[in-house]
């Protein structure tokens, strides 16, 4: 998996912190840089967090999966994107909190999060090529950087998006995310089998 992978896998998993933060935004009477950031802060996080507890759990089991590794990677990321999808087309709405205290923030980022733990489990079976140089843990430490910076990004701004347009971007955003992750692990899987 290259740098231009892990951006477009980065976009895919933020959705869902995206649209829980348009969440927050449509429930805020008046949003500042500091409430946005809170919510970046969260999602962002444990954006970078999981998928790096994934790839330290994958490496213990790579050598059974090694063989099945596309595969593997394949599923997990369709799955991850369908359930987005469906979620998207399927348009239940979520409760609008503006509630940012520590507990609430926690149980969101890790509801959003699950998903990139999956993800850090493929990268126990990819080899990943994010810097042309580097261990495979360095290449994942970057990728989890990553995914961190742009979630946070992505959720400042969902945080704005639903404050100023209301919920209108929202199911828009998880089907785009969970197509993206439906399109990079049939790219892994025929990648594998084409070349």
């Amino acid at each position: 998996m290259d740098i231009l992978e892990v951006f477009f896998l980065a976009i895919g998993l933020s959705m869902d912190a995206f649209a829980v933060s348009v969440c927050k935004g449509l429930a805020m009477k008046k949003i500042s840089f500091q409430k946005a950031a809170v919510c970046g802060i969260w999602f962002g996080t444990f954006q970078a967090l999981m998928p790096m507890i994934g790839y330290l759990l994958g490496t213990r089991f790579q050598k059974y999966i090694e063989i099945i590794a596309p595969w593997v990677a394949f599923v997990l990321l369709a799955i991850i994107g369908g359930e987005m999808i469906w979620e998207a087309v399927r348009g239940e709405a979520e409760e609008a909190s503006d509630q940012t205290d520590v507990r609430t923030m926690f149980v969101l980022a890790v509801a959003t999060s699950i998903d990139a733990l999956a993800v850090g489990i493929t990268f126990a079976c990819l080899r990943m090529r994010v810097l042309p140089w580097g261990s495979q843990l360095l290449n994942v430490a970057v990728s989890v950087l990553i995914i961190g910076a742009i979630t946070f990004c992505l959720s400042c701004a969902g945080v704005k998006v639903g404050n100023v347009f209301g919920i209108k971007y929202k199911s828009r955003a998880e089907l785009a995310g969970g197509a993206i992750l439906v399109i990079l692990g049939l790219k892994i899987l025929l990648e594998h089998y084409i070349g």
